[in-house]
C-alpha cells in the first residue's frame, strides 16, 4: 500500500486527501483481487478503511480523469528528450443484447464488416523512444441516428429541381467539425 500512495502523491494538487486515500484503497485491491471486480469485492479485499460505503463513496465522487492521467505521465513517465505524438483510434467491443447504452451497429476492422456493439474513442501519448502508448482518455462514441434519420428525411422531400425556396447563403469556409473531432477537440 505504501508504494501505491507514494506514487499516487503527484495527485494530491488536484483531488482531496481522502479522495486520494480512498483511490489507492481501491487500487490495492483491484491488484490484489483476481476474478470479476464488483464493489463487494472491492470492499473484500481492501483491507482496514476500505469499507463498502467508503467504495459507494469513492464511486460517486466526480473526478477529472483525463488531468488525473496527464499528471501521472508528466510525474513517472515524462521524458524531455524523447518525442511524444497524440493519437486516436476507435474501438468496437461487440456485445450480444438490446438493453446496453450506445448499442449500435459499427464497423469493425477485425471482422471487416458492421458488428453489433459499442464504439470507444480513444486517444492516446505515444512515446517514440519507449515505443509505447499511454492512454489518456477514453470515450463512448454514439451514433448520430438523429441526423442520419433528417438527412434521409430531407433527402426524400427535395423532388424539385433547383435551390429550395427559403435557403440562405452560407459561408463555405466554416466547416462543421464532425463529433469525433469535437471530442478530440475538448481533450485537446
Amino acid at each position: 500500500m505504501p508504494d501505491i500512495m507514494v506514487l499516487l502523491a503527484c495527485l494530491s494538487q488536484c483531488i482531496e486527501p481522502t479522495t486520494l486515500r480512498q483511490l489507492g484503497r481501491v487500487i490495492e485491491a483491484m491488484l490484489s483481487m483476481s476474478g470479476r471486480v464488483t464493489m463487494r469485492g472491492l470492499s473484500r479485499w481492501s483491507g482496514k478503511g476500505g469499507s463498502y460505503r467508503t467504495i459507494q463513496r469513492f464511486f460517486n465522487t466526480s473526478l477529472n480523469w483525463c488531468q488525473l492521467n496527464w499528471l501521472l505521465l508528466r510525474h513517472h513517465v515524462w521524458d524531455a528528450d524523447d518525442v511524444v505524438l497524440m493519437s486516436g483510434d476507435h474501438v468496437v467491443v461487440t456485445k450480444a443484447g438490446k438493453m446496453t447504452y450506445g448499442l449500435d451497429r459499427f464497423f469493425s476492422s477485425l471482422y471487416g464488416k458492421a458488428v453489433p456493439g459499442l464504439c470507444f474513442l480513444s486517444l492516446s501519448l505515444l512515446s517514440v523512444k519507449r515505443r509505447t502508448s499511454y492512454p489518456v482518455v477514453t470515450e463512448q462514441v454514439e451514433k448520430a441516428g438523429e441526423a442520419v434519420a433528417q438527412a434521409q428525411a430531407k433527402k426524400k422531400t427535395s423532388g424539385q429541381r433547383g435551390r429550395p425556396k427559403g435557403s440562405k447563403n452560407r459561408n463555405r469556409r466554416e466547416v462543421e467539425l464532425s463529433p469525433s473531432l469535437h471530442f478530440i477537440q475538448g481533450a485537446l
